[in-house]
């Protein structure tokens, strides 16, 4: 089997399908945001055509949000899921803070989540977006936080986005800020989990095939009762292959077919063709991991070639301009010089630069 050859059709790497970041989006379920910069581009690269203008205006007119969901990480998720994601995942990622918080000294009670969930309302309502900086700042003022502690900060804005009182709002001369998610998303009827699971399952299958069970486990973060229930129930979308011991599962809307020949990608940080799996050495030799991704969890921009991850590149400002330096992870690569600098443009292009 394959597998780079379809993970680049399905991961909308080659050949893309869609033109709208929503549309891509909604494909992918989610799409890990830490960097908030370069997640734009994963989102751009992954469209028929888009400039870096396209995925904020999306960000902005609400259509994509940037959320914690699913693992307790930024996700990137369509407007129309976040509020059945979040039912999802929110105990989850609840517990999960909680439990971090008690070896840290940051518990936080009950009464004052109260009291921050009823000032986040009065000071974001009428469409207002701000900072996490300037929440702070009420927060202060009205004795939530003795002084800015941005630790506490985190721990508050984070429950306050498991509890769908916020989400992402327009950015702020390029910070990011919060904004009511009443008031940012149109209500939505709900499902139950059955159909929450089923979704879920869905939009990882197709985006992500071919990919096995603990691949969904992870990029999920579900139990692995709840992720098991999830591909039973849409066990008639998918395919199984046996192989190398493994049952890896394709959905019916993944495209199998297509001749992968000569391409190159600049891949950026925590982008979901490495991230979305547990198991990366189908495209990845473990031998090479650590200069792709650290143990604790940060992800290098990679250089991708013909679906396998090659080398490492970065972004380095000048005053004219920008650079892309970029180096291999061995000596005598053979990558063609010009489909490389047609990669970079390709970037310089999206930022309009």
């Amino acid at each position: 089997m394959k597998i780079p050859n379809i993970r680049l059709q399905n991961q909308q790497l080659l050949n893309p399908l869609f033109r709208k970041p929503k549309e891509l989006v909604s494909w992918m379920g989610a799409m890990q945001a830490q960097n908030y910069p370069m997640v734009k581009w994963a989102v751009g690269m992954r469209l028929k055509s888009a400039t870096i203008q396209t995925v904020e205006k999306a960000l902005r007119d609400g259509e994509i949000l940037r959320t914690h969901v699913m693992r307790p990480t930024w996700h990137l998720v369509a407007a129309e899921d976040i509020r059945w994601m979040l039912k999802l995942s929110a105990q989850r990622i609840k517990s999960a803070n909680d439990s971090f918080a008690k070896g840290w000294d940051l518990e936080i009670t009950d009464e004052l989540y109260m009291k921050s969930y009823n000032l986040l309302e009065q000071i974001l309502a009428g469409n207002k977006s701000l900072t996490k900086q300037e929440i702070t700042g009420h927060f202060c003022r009205s004795g939530i936080l003795a002084e800015p502690d941005n630790n506490r900060m985190t721990r508050f804005m984070a429950r306050a986005e498991q509890e769908g009182i916020i989400c992402s709002g327009e950015d702020k001369g390029g910070k990011c800020t919060y904004a009511l998610l009443e008031e940012r998303v149109p209500p939505m009827p709900e499902i139950t989990k059955d159909e929450a699971l089923a979704r879920l399952a869905r939009s990882y299958f197709r985006s992500h095939a071919p990919a096995v069970l603990q691949d969904f486990i992870w990029w999920s973060g579900l139990p692995r009762s709840d992720a098991r229930q999830a591909i039973y129930l849409i066990a008639s979308e998918l395919t199984e292959e046996q192989w190398q011991g493994e049952t890896w599962y394709i959905h019916a809307d993944s495209r199998t077919r297509g001749r992968v020949s000569n391409c190159l990608h600049l891949l950026p940080s925590y982008d979901e063709y490495l991230l979305g799996y547990k198991d990366r050495t189908d495209v990845l030799p473990k031998e090479h991991y650590p200069k792709a991704f650290t143990n604790n969890g940060l992800f290098f921009p990679i250089i991708l070639h013909n679906g396998q991850v090659i080398g490492n590149w970065d972004r380095s400002a000048r005053k004219k301009g920008i650079e892309l330096p970029h180096s291999w992870f061995i000596s005598d690569v053979c990558v063609d010089e010009d489909m490389l600098n047609e990669a970079k443009q390709k970037y310089v292009k999206f930022l309009e630069l």
